[in-house]
Parts: C-alpha cells; sequence; structure tokens
C-alpha cells in the first residue's frame, strides 16, 4: 500500500470507463443504474433514533414513502423502542407492518461475538429479515482479531439452521481487503458474503477503488456515504459530510457495484447510510509491522454536540431526504451517460 497524501491520488473517470464498456455492458449498466435497490438505512438518522424519539417503524415508514426497496436497521437503534428490546410479538408486528408497506428488511448487529451474533439472527429471524450484517470488534493483534472472527462465523448454520438468512461481513475501519477475504475463504459458508462500505477502507489505509475491485467477487450487499479523508498520524481518517461533497468517488464506485453479476445484479441492496459528522480515526498505517495491534473501540456513533439539539435533529432528517435525491440523480446521470450514442 502506498504511502501517498490522499490528495494526490488520481480520480478515476467513470464517463472514460462507461465509454470504454461494450454495448451490451452498457445497456446493462443503465439498466441496473435505474432499478438500483436503494434502501433507507438508520444510520442516517443515528441522532434522531437515539434523541428524537425516532423508532424503528418511522424507518420503515420513510423508507416506503421515499419509493424505496427496503431498510436496514441495527438491533439497538432506537433506545427503548429497539429491536433488540422489544418482545416476541412486538417483533413478529413489526414484521408485519414492513411486509405490509411491501418493504425487505435487513438487520444488523456490530459483533461477530456468538452471544450477539446468535442474538441478531433470532432478531432477524423473528421479524423476518433477508439479511444479517455483522463485524468484528475484538481488540488485539490482527492475526487475533481474524482467527476470532473466523471461529465465530463458522457457528452461523447453529443461528439459522433452516438456512433463511444471508449474511454479511462489513469491512469496517480496522481490517483490510485480503484479511476479510481470507476469513470468507476460510469460513466456506456459501451464505456469507461481504458488505462494501463506500469510506470505511479509509482508515485501514486502503483507497476506495483498489478495494472495490479486490472484493469485487464477494460483494452482495453496500453501504452509499460519502467523507472527507483527513491525515491521522500518518494514516487516513474519515469525517462523513453529505454525499457529493467529499472525497470519495462515488459516480466511479457505483458503475462498478453495478456491473457485478452478469445474468442478474450481484449487490443486492444499496444502503443509503448518510453520517454526516461522523468521526473514525486511522486504524491502520504505512508503517504497521506485519501483524499491527488494534485497540479496543466502541461501536459507530456519532457525537450530538453541544449546540441545539432541535435543530441538530433537523439538520440530519433533512440530509438523510437530501441523499435519497442525490443517490437518484447520480444513478440517473450513470444510466444516462452509458445510454448515450457513440459518434
Amino acid at each position: 500500500m502506498t504511502d501517498m497524501p490522499w490528495n494526490v491520488m488520481p480520480r478515476p473517470d467513470w464517463r472514460q470507463r462507461i465509454a470504454a464498456l461494450p454495448v451490451e455492458s452498457r445497456t446493462r449498466l443503465a439498466s441496473r443504474a435505474r432499478s438500483a435497490p436503494l434502501f433507507a438505512h438508520a444510520y442516517a438518522f443515528h441522532l434522531n433514533m437515539r434523541f428524537g424519539g425516532m423508532t424503528p417503524l418511522h424507518l420503515a415508514e420513510f423508507a416506503s414513502a421515499r419509493r424505496l426497496s427496503g431498510l436496514k436497521i441495527h438491533v439497538e437503534d432506537g433506545e427503548q423502542a429497539s429491536l433488540n428490546r422489544m418482545p416476541d410479538d412486538a417483533l413478529r408486528a413489526f414484521a408485519a407492518a414492513v411486509d405490509g408497506l411491501g418493504l425487505e428488511l435487513h438487520v444488523e448487529t456490530s459483533t461477530t461475538e456468538v452471544a450477539g451474533l446468535s442474538d441478531a439472527a433470532r432478531i432477524a429471524l423473528a421479524t423476518g429479515a433477508t439479511s444479517l450484517r455483522c463485524y468484528p470488534r475484538y481488540e488485539g493483534r490482527i492475526s487475533q482479531i481474524v482467527d476470532s472472527t473466523i471461529a465465530d462465523l463458522r457457528r452461523l448454520k447453529e443461528f439459522d439452521p433452516h438456512g433463511r438468512l444471508r449474511y454479511t461481513l462489513e469491512q469496517h475501519e480496522d481490517l483490510k481487503s485480503e484479511e476479510l477475504i481470507h476469513i470468507l475463504e476460510a469460513v466456506a459458508n456459501p451464505r456469507l458474503s461481504l458488505l462494501f462500505d463506500f469510506g470505511n477502507m479509509i482508515n485501514a489505509f486502503e483507497l476506495p477503488m483498489p478495494a472495490l475491485r479486490a472484493q469485487a467477487p464477494h460483494i452482495t450487499e453496500v453501504h452509499v456515504k460519502d467523507c472527507l479523508v483527513q491525515p491521522d498520524r500518518g494514516g487516513w481518517a474519515h469525517l462523513a459530510c453529505l454525499s457529493g461533497q467529499g472525497d470519495l468517488p462515488m459516480h466511479a464506485m457505483f458503475v462498478e457495484l453495478l456491473l457485478l453479476g452478469t445474468d442478474r445484479p450481484q449487490v443486492l441492496a444499496f444502503g443509503l447510510e448518510e453520517e454526516e459528522g461522523y468521526f473514525a480515526p486511522a486504524l491502520r498505517f504505512p508503517s504497521d509491522g506485519l501483524d499491527p495491534f488494534i485497540p479496543a473501540r466502541s461501536a459507530s456513533f456519532t457525537d450530538i454536540g453541544s449546540g441545539d439539539l432541535a435543530a441538530r435533529l433537523r439538520q440530519e432528517f433533512v440530509a438523510a431526504h437530501r441523499q435519497v435525491e442525490t443517490v437518484r440523480t447520480l444513478l440517473q446521470e450513470i444510466a444516462t451517460e452509458a445510454e448515450r450514442i457513440e459518434g
């Protein structure tokens, strides 16, 4: 991995990439860009769900109102109203509400440890979810984290013996692409794949496009966001910002992700995870030895700040709505470019 500063990296030319595609691929790209499965993501309403009384049902209603395909929600989103606080009858009622709105549900958790993962699987099955996302949050050497994660994920069949769920492992700021792929290959569960986050490779000192290319054969779901990349102790931190206003090559990433899969799209969900104000420090560095140490860390959260709470909650709400339109515009631009007749 290069130790060059972020701002001297060449930005990929997504229009040139589309122009070089064969006609059949351009046609497929245009069709997929117009029908991409966009999902509401609870983190876009992180502060509203912590401090504003927003519930999982409110998120489902947002997804329905914006004509999205589904919703992704963490088991802890919504405080007292969260999925992990719901009794079984409330989980079943939520499942019926989501189904009644014609939406697909994906559940997420921030661990691979057996207790947390098994409980998240129970919730996912009770709510009729089709997918469960996880990621390791261990302290220790990379080799230890990888080995522990493999051991955890080898038990997935115990939690879901009838194979109703798909599972995704997310790159979440500490592991590099080759380490994630090694975990998948070692676990060898056909229902386990990767969730590609637009910005999380930054903290592991990877660039977006090389990380995407490495993970591409295994990616089935995506978290969509933008961020500003900041130098941090020789590595890279990221500060999430409004989509389209950051450093990430969003058009180029969408093009490559939409092209995955020949007969049918490989990517089954694009979660709209606007995270304005979320900060994540560097976790991997160019000076790392062969087996660097990762310190303990909490699950992701955004600092509420000390300003006007009501104004901050409104700001987040507006940003979440805006991201839907930004991404739809971006996809429309890709489709239009793919359909453009060359002279």
